[in-house]
């Protein structure tokens, strides 16, 4: 059976974002004495961008700045390079007609996840987003993934969260639901068999099986 809530991540999961991220950091760098290594900046794709920025850095005046010069590109830029994940809308259309209830636990800014949201068509699925502003901790602490349940009024040992990154994987395990490691994102197989999900999905298709082997007493 399927669970009755199912929480997912927003960028490499539902939505294919990840060139429009990195063109961004590119941007909000370009200059800078100290930019980041493309594949060390989408390790930390799913944490808040502030976090992000800080490794790279030289004080808080400069994180503003870089932010700004990251957020102005990616406005400008989110249309032409935003689209959802071949399968996904097949997949939430599949989970909504069945009775799960659903909500996206991100850390991005609400804003700028609803507006991909709206623009890919998938908003109408989830009764709710949970953005960086939504809590005081982020992915990978379980947080988010709690405040989403108890929005919802579930319980944890009745609910699943699908991401795509380690960071996801995490936050589920210690939140207590069960994890679905998707691999159409970025991160590698191995990197997400070490933080240990609960089940596996290697492409939208293989999400229901997925979420029905977990176990949990359905909807």
């Amino acid at each position: 059976m399927l669970p009755p809530v199912v929480l997912f991540d927003l960028d490499g999961t539902l939505i294919d974002s990840v060139p429009l991220i990195v063109a961004s950091m590119r941007h909000a760098f370009e200059g800078h004495p100290d930019a980041p290594p493309v594949a060390e900046w989408v390790s930390l794709i799913g944490t808040p961008l502030d976090t992000m920025i800080r490794r790279w850095a030289g004080d808080e005046a400069d994180v503003a700045r870089v932010k700004e010069r990251y957020k102005e590109h990616q406005w400008a830029h989110h249309d032409a390079m935003v689209r959802a994940f071949p399968g996904v809308p097949a997949l939430l259309d599949a989970l909504t007609s069945r009775g799960v209830r659903m909500a996206v636990v991100t850390s991005k800014l609400e804003p700028s996840a609803r507006r991909s949201l709206d623009f890919v068509g998938l908003s109408r699925h989830f009764a709710f987003l949970v953005g960086l502003e939504s809590t005081e901790r982020h992915k990978p602490d379980p947080e988010p993934v709690l405040h989403a349940l108890g929005r919802l009024g579930a319980r944890p040992e009745e609910a699943a969260f699908v991401g795509d990154s380690p960071h996801d994987v995490v936050a589920g395990n210690a939140a207590g639901v069960g994890t679905v490691a998707t691999l159409w994102g970025p991160f590698s197989r191995e990197a997400l068999a070490r933080v240990r999900p609960r089940a596996w999905a290697a492409s939208p298709e293989e999400v229901l099986p997925a979420l029905e082997g977990l176990g949990i007493p359905g909807a």
